[in-house]
């Protein structure tokens, strides 16, 4: 298993905590900060895929006027992850 925490910027979070099994498959994220529900919410529905899976489907979300989003900044880690 490969625990990853990653400094978010440009997002009302601050970190992202992401646990991936053996098989490249997300077990556990946890964001600090940010809108709790709906990062409760992605948390949730990103738990037992695949990482590249989940990079492509949130790579690139903006957030209102801001060029990035908590999504996005979840895909930014999983990339430097790799």
């Amino acid at each position: 298993m490969k625990h990853i925490t990653y400094q978010t910027s440009g997002t009302c979070s601050k970190a992202i905590d992401i646990d991936i099994d053996d098989d490249n498959r997300i077990q556990n994220v946890s964001f600090t900060g940010g809108c709790h529900g709906n990062l409760q919410g992605i948390s949730t529905l990103v738990r037992g895929m695949k990482v590249d899976e989940v990079k492509e489907k949130l790579a690139g979300i903006r957030c209102g006027y801001k060029n990035t989003s908590c999504p996005d900044q979840l895909a930014q880690a999983l990339s430097q992850a790799d």
